[in-house]
């Protein structure tokens, strides 16, 4: 009996702490992307916010990647998607890098998967009758991280369900 109260109090415990991780990370996400909004004078479309976790530095260790938009700059109707990574230093989610990789008029993303030490998008680019406000082609990118930098490998369009 001993042996079951004690082997549930640590799994309590452990459910205790991995929340109070989860919740340091959301807030250390928040809080970056707070402060760019204030800097760009624009507000996140929180709804629109998706994580994902996956080995980027070849370290066996799980990044943490964040594709958030910011909307809105200086009371524009323009918004500008972004990819975050956070890496985990001394028990703290802190930003390594981040980079504009969509927004109006340039193209639509959506973070599908994080593996295979790159970062994998579905876009959506526009096409020569396309309105600003709704991009047509299919297409897929991704990202590997090199040197502290995300950098973009090459995109391929996506016609008929086939890759080109």
């Amino acid at each position: 009996m001993l042996r079951i109260t004690a082997l549930t109090f640590l799994l309590l415990c452990s459910t205790e702490i991995a929340r109070g991780i989860q919740d340091d990370d959301g807030t250390a996400i928040d809080n970056f992307i707070a402060r760019q909004a204030k800097r760009e004078r624009g507000e996140e479309y929180r709804e629109a916010r998706k994580v994902l976790a996956g080995d980027l530095t070849h370290d066996g260790k799980p990044e943490t990647v964040v594709l958030y938009t910011i909307e809105g700059q200086r009371g524009s109707n323009l918004y500008v998607q972004y990819l975050a990574v956070f890496v985990r230093r001394k028990g703290t989610l802190t930003l390594l890098t981040h980079t504009g990789v969509g927004g109006k008029s340039a193209r639509s993303v959506e973070l599908t998967a994080v593996g295979s030490n790159s970062i994998l998008l579905d876009t959506l680019n526009y096409g020569p009758k396309d309105a600003s406000c709704c991009p047509s082609v299919k297409g897929i990118t991704r990202y590997v991280l090199s040197g502290g930098t995300l950098h973009e490998q090459k995109r391929r369009k996506l016609t008929a369900g086939r890759t080109i």
